[in-house]
């Protein structure tokens, strides 16, 4: 990709879908538009309404156009959710050169001999995520071109998604006018941005507090080692809202991010609002302290499932760096102090370090548009007024791994 290329990512979550319009500069990443519309005809991350979710994906896309003043045609769609899957594969290949020399084609080979598996009928890989490899016997080599070898070997992770869960996501984003550039895994993304190296090789667990269900990404020696879900999130404290306080849902979801705080302890008597009660004429004055009550047991309860999980993933121990915290949920104030407590570990928020998208719900799409822009050669076809602008097309497997080898030696 070259200087003034347009990047364009969409994230289509439970709560919300966001539209991310990204210019190159140089090295650098410049976010250019935003757009986000509220999500409607969406479960946990599956579509269920795919009328309605085509919809508020067109509002999003048509929001992001308006601020920059463009037609987008394509964009890269970041996928995510329970229905993620991480399967150990192995590839094996030999040398093709005749001077033995291991180079690019030779590492793509085996790399998409590793995409060699059986699955069931409803699952589909999405993309193949080397660990190790080896040459002739020679084992935990980074990055083997230039070796002189016979035979190449990768240990790698496929990842794969329900394919009915990736189709409909498709299916919607064609019907919304778009042509689906690619598809993103959106741990691989977040953590490509938020996530120091040191923390990637010591050991670290990316959380992402979304809507529907909370990302648990575990990352170690440099490489993504276990992916994992918890199938409740930020929608469950709002039920939780709606019950407590008798209200409709758009009523609890407005007052959750206006005067929801994650710990009790923060919440102040003085401090109360009206809400409208569902089948009452009259308004009902609460307190911030009534509403952290209710907040509070269901915050410590997701972050106590995200510890069970983490430990029955066989890091009952810990990682020494601690958890990163991502998603719509660490809006909530007070709960990167919730979760310290209940991980009994150090707690970050990481917050996208962009002008208009200061905000951890923006994480995956930011480090979405970054990724690309990194390992992935093909950019996206924009018109204005102008004479349309037409950007390359092409995409080569093997300049996304030449970025994995610079990041993980």
């Amino acid at each position: 990709m070259t200087k003034g290329d347009i990047i364009v990512g969409l994230d289509i979550g439970t709560s919300s879908v966001r539209t991310i319009i990204g210019e190159l500069d140089g090295q650098n990443v410049n976010i250019i538009g935003v757009g986000t519309a509220k999500s409607v005809g969406i479960k946990k991350g599956a579509i269920i309404d795919i009328d309605a979710m085509v919809a508020a994906t067109k509002s999003s896309i048509e929001h992001a156009e308006r601020m920059v003043g463009i037609s987008i045609h394509a964009a890269y769609v970041g996928v995510s959710g329970a229905h993620i899957g991480l399967h150990p594969s192995h590839g094996i290949v030999a040398v093709s050169t005749s001077d033995h020399e291991i180079g690019d084609v030779d590492v793509e080979r085996v790399i998409e001999a590793a995409r060699v598996m059986n699955l069931p009928n409803e699952r589909e890989i999405i993309d193949v995520v080397p660990r190790q490899f080896t040459v002739d016997g020679l084992t935990e080599v980074a990055d083997p071109r230039g070796m002189i070898g016979v035979r190449l070997e990768v240990d790698s992770y496929v990842v794969t998604g329900s394919r009915t869960v990736l189709h409909n996501l498709l299916r919607c984003v064609e019907r919304s006018g778009l042509e689906v550039a690619g598809m993103v895994l959106l741990p691989l993304a977040s953590a490509d941005m938020v996530l120091t190296q040191d923390e990637k090789k010591l050991g670290v667990v990316l959380v992402d507090f979304g809507a529907g269900s909370v990302g648990i990404s575990i990352f170690q020696n440099g490489m993504l080692e276990q992916f994992d879900a918890v199938p409740i999130g930020g929608d469950s404290v709002t039920n939780d809202i709606t019950i407590g306080l008798q209200c409709g849902t758009e009523v609890a979801e407005s007052i959750k991010h206006r005067y929801g705080v994650a710990d009790v302890t923060m919440a102040k008597e003085q401090e109360k609002f009206k809400i409208s009660r569902t089948g009452s004429s009259m308004d009902k004055e609460c307190t911030t302290i009534e509403l952290a009550n209710i907040i509070e047991p269901r915050m410590r309860e997701i972050f106590a499932l995200v510890r069970q999980r983490v430990e029955r993933l066989g890091y009952g121990k810990g990682l020494s760096g601690g958890y990163v915290l991502t998603g719509g949920g660490m809006l909530l104030k007070g709960a990167d102090k919730l979760a310290e407590q209940e991980f009994e570990a150090p707690v970050r928020v990481a917050i996208p370090d962009y002008v208009g998208v200061r905000d951890p719900s923006y994480v995956g799409c930011v480090g979405m548009i970054k990724y690309v822009s990194r390992f992935y050669s093909r950019v996206i076809e924009v018109s204005n007024s102008a004479p349309v602008r037409r950007m390359r097309t092409d995409r080569k497997t093997w300049e996304r791994i030449r970025n994995w080898f610079s990041d993980f030696l």
